[in-house]
């Protein structure tokens, strides 16, 4: 039985059995006092051990880490702060811990513990935000079957670079160490692959035909980016919607934020209130604002008139026709208009060559959700449906229409206006948990310079 189960039972239980891991342990002579705990919630259960059971001696030399199953009698606790406790009728040393366990009672750093990755899930800090990443990646998916969309699997190695950065890291069964050269039709799929940066024109395909797609999947950025918001690998939730303008995008994206922090609040208090303490005092009274307050939406052009006369020193200079930084988003959403903002029709030569072309030729239909604590969590745009200013846009790229042949093929055969953004989840999580570097919130980070684990 789950300690979480076991936690929020109404009634005594003559007969129970638990597994899991000594957190502490406190031995007597006739008596001993586990805290043991499963990994099922934040909460220890209490077990106390008499000696009249066979191996009580044996017991005495387990520490924190040795996995034990114990059966026994679910009664009122007599200690405070806990409504349950088993008295223990036989325990079962199912694997025992060297006394070399680097995770003891007192308190480990972050960076420490990022070294022990393997380990780390067992610390309160860390169960906690694995259990909050399941239970927000159900949430996701939830949101979207409430809303009619369509759960889309698309590739992970791919031919084509979304973004047009060309950070992407190859695919190749050749030996790179060789000295002999090969040509891309030697290569095991005839042609130049890569790990995929992101799954959004294989959704349009799937938008066209079905309306209401999402994707959610790992992406891969070979982007030499050693920052605490950056990593190689990391997941994106990208929805694609036919029939849709940017206002039908932003009106989603917005929506899509409220619900995931909303389920975070009700799935996860224990989590959040330990986040609360010992991570980021005010991430609950910042959660709770994103939920009650109305979001802002300004332009681009407003952003930057705004920033620049906001008297505040920034260590990146405002500029019009640039990318806004990390501290220029966040004056936005803590200091300016303390609350999430919506930034739309940003400069055509800043972005995709897939985002939609303005009236005014110099602006696209573009936006980014801001939020408080993170900065950008979502960017998005209405998508260019118009086959010849599609096909402009690539050739300023500098991209091979060739090679987008059957994306093209979308704006021949039945053409829509069609909207969508992508959210990285790691950002997601930093929001709900207040956890500052995204290495923390993935369970084994790929960074530059790292692949452990």
């Amino acid at each position: 039985m789950l300690i979480k189960d076991i936690l929020n039972q109404e009634q005594p239980l003559s007969s129970i059995e638990v597994n899991g891991w000594i957190r502490t342990l406190r031995s007597s002579k006739s008596f001993s006092f586990i805290e043991l705990n499963d990994g099922s919630c934040l909460k220890n259960l209490q077990i106390i051990v008499q000696d009249t059971i066979s191996n009580y001696e044996e017991l005495g030399s387990c520490g924190t880490g040795t996995s034990l199953n114990i059966k026994g009698e679910l009664v009122p606790s007599q200690g405070k702060g806990q409504k349950w406790e088993v008295q223990a009728m036989s325990v079962e040393i199912v694997g025992e811990c060297g006394s070399d366990y680097p995770l003891q009672k007192k308190g480990h750093s972050i960076e420490f513990l990022r070294e022990i990755a393997h380990l780390r899930p067992r610390t309160n800090l860390f169960g906690s935000v694995f259990r909050v990443r399941s239970k927000m990646a159900f949430a996701v998916h939830r949101f979207f079957h409430e809303r009619d969309f369509h759960y889309i699997h698309t590739p992970i190695i791919t031919g084509s670079d979304c973004e047009g950065a060309g950070e992407m890291f190859r695919v190749t069964t050749q030996d790179p160490f060789e000295t002999k050269s090969h040509s891309p039709e030697d290569d095991f799929f005839r042609k130049p692959t890569f790990l995929t940066v992101s799954g959004q024109l294989e959704a349009e395909v799937f938008a066209t035909s079905l309306s209401r797609v999402y994707t959610f999947g790992p992406t891969f950025r070979a982007e030499n980016s050693n920052t605490t918001r950056h990593a190689s690998e990391f997941w994106m939730i990208e929805p694609e919607i036919a029939f849709c303008d940017l206002q039908g995008d932003m009106a989603l994206a917005e929506e899509f934020v409220k619900f995931l922090v909303s389920e975070a609040l009700r799935l996860c208090p224990d989590e959040l209130e330990l986040f609360n303490r010992f991570v980021d005092k005010d991430l609950l009274e910042r959660l709770k604002g994103i939920i009650e307050r109305p979001f802002k939406r300004i332009s681009y052009s407003e952003a930057v008139n705004l920033l620049s006369n906001s008297g505040e020193k920034f260590e990146y200079p405002v500029e019009n026709g640039t990318n806004l930084q990390s501290e220029h988003e966040r004056y936005l959403t803590e200091k300016h208009f303390k609350t999430p903002v919506t930034v739309y029709n940003y400069p055509k030569a800043i972005k995709p060559f897939y985002m939609r072309l303005n009236d005014d030729n110099e602006t696209v239909a573009a936006m980014d959700l801001l939020v408080p604590g993170i900065g950008e969590v979502i960017g998005g745009s209405q998508r260019e449906e118009r086959l010849d200013v599609l096909e402009s846009n690539m050739k300023q790229h500098g991209l091979d229409g060739r090679d987008y042949w059957w994306y093209t093929d979308l704006r021949k055969y039945g053409t829509v206006p069609h909207s969508g953004f992508g959210l990285g989840f790691e950002r997601l999580l930093m929001l709900v948990t207040g956890i500052s570097n995204i290495r923390d919130v993935i369970a084994f980070s790929r960074t530059p310079g790292n692949a452990e684990f």
